[in-house]
């Protein structure tokens, strides 16, 4: 399928538009300077005529999904989300200077490199699964590099809940890295489905194709790739430096009978450490997430999030009946002129002093905002 040229970047207040970094089936993705602070980001637009409802909802949850899980080291850092004055829906995100998608064609990769990018992978998606979400679109181009050369998981644009039925999730799949099941489409993704996917990908960067390619490198077709995929018959990689214990490793991820392959990607992770430690490599730390922490978490139910705007906020505004003791505080909306404490206080209407709050998604922004934050703070 041909590219196509990117859609107009959004003009969002606070950032400066730079290029475009690529697009995608239902987004694009543009490089933007932040003012305040002031540091380069990547910011993700949804494209204009795809965007309804059910795409906000989604759009809603991936947001969620991404803030919490980006605390993780190796999970892609979520900003900021909105929706542009044109009424795209997007996501301003940490900036990644390049993938592993243009390298593993290009290069060799070390396998002492790709077995600590494997780890640190395996531990976001462990992550990811105790708090109740999969992935759904493992590849090697959803594995960025920071400016730092840390790898971290991008794009949970697909993602779905752990408990979601199969009639309620569409059937999405980046095919020469999907497994068995998702292909003949008897399931969306589980567990079991990331680990193949995790499987394959690692193979990939090692073999410099994916695992279902000819060796002879002549290009197959979508149809060809699903046909070899279900039949999963593991060509193993050949390289004299990929030990017979790390193939050993990745032919059972990639088990045509799910019921064969690690039962978690924390077992995953485990076992590519032993393939490390064999190697003389020192083992890469496994960055898990505390059991508190996923429990505390709330599942987000992909379906039925709901659409959320501009939020009013409510603030406990001290009235003069209240300062004499006869009442009560009263939590409601905040005017522009209730923000000042008293007449005696307030600014001349021709001093050309105002102060505004410009309330949407709970932020307060611009400099009259400030102003009007500090006055109230000494009021309440």
């Amino acid at each position: 399928m041909a590219s196509r040229l990117p859609s107009a970047p959004p003009v969002i207040s606070g950032y400066t538009y730079i290029r475009p970094l690529g697009t995608g089936g239902f987004a694009d993705v543009f490089l933007f300077e932040q003012d305040l602070p002031r540091r380069s980001v990547a910011v993700k637009v949804l494209l204009h005529d795809i965007v309804d409802s059910d795409v906000l909802r989604m759009f809603n949850a991936e947001a969620d999904v991404m803030a919490r899980l980006s605390s993780h080291p190796s999970i892609l850092t979520v900003y900021n989300a909105s929706i542009s004055a044109d009424g795209r829906p997007y996501l301003v995100m940490e900036y990644c200077p390049s993938s592993l998608s243009g390298r593993f064609r290009r290069e060799v990769l070390p396998v002492a490199e790709v077995l600590n990018v494997a780890v640190k992978i395996a531990c976001a998606l462990e992550t990811a699964h105790r708090t109740g979400v999969l992935h759904r679109d493992i590849k090697p181009s959803n594995i960025l590099t920071t400016s730092f050369g840390t790898p971290v998981l991008a794009d949970f644009g697909i993602a779905t809940s752990l408990a979601a039925t199969q009639q309620e999730q569409l059937f999405a799949m980046s095919v020469p890295w999907s497994a068995p099941e998702v292909v003949r489409e008897e399931t969306t993704g589980t567990v079991q489905t990331e680990v193949w996917a995790l499987g394959a990908t690692i193979y990939s960067l090692l073999a410099g194709r994916s695992p279902f390619e000819t060796t002879d490198g002549q290009r197959s077709s979508r149809q060809q790739l699903r046909q070899r995929i279900v039949r999963a018959g593991y060509t193993p990689i050949g390289r004299a430096d990929v030990s017979v214990e790390l193939e050993r490793v990745l032919a059972r991820s990639m088990s045509k009978d799910p019921a064969m392959r690690q039962a978690s990607l924390l077992e995953f992770a485990m076992e590519l450490q032993r393939v490390q430690g064999e190697m003389g490599i020192q083992p890469t730390v496994l960055d898990i997430a505390a059991d508190d922490w996923a429990a505390a978490g709330t599942l987000v139910d992909f379906n039925n999030a709901s659409l959320r705007g501009p939020v009013r906020s409510e603030v406990v505004v001290p009235s003069k009946r209240m300062r004499r003791g006869r009442s009560t505080p009263v939590a409601r909306s905040l005017t522009d002129e209730e923000a000042l404490p008293d007449k005696a206080e307030r600014p001349q209407r021709g001093s050309g002093l105002r102060v505004a709050l410009l309330l949407s998604g709970g932020l307060i922004v611009g400099a009259g905002a400030a102003v009007g934050v500090l006055v109230l703070a000494g009021v309440i």
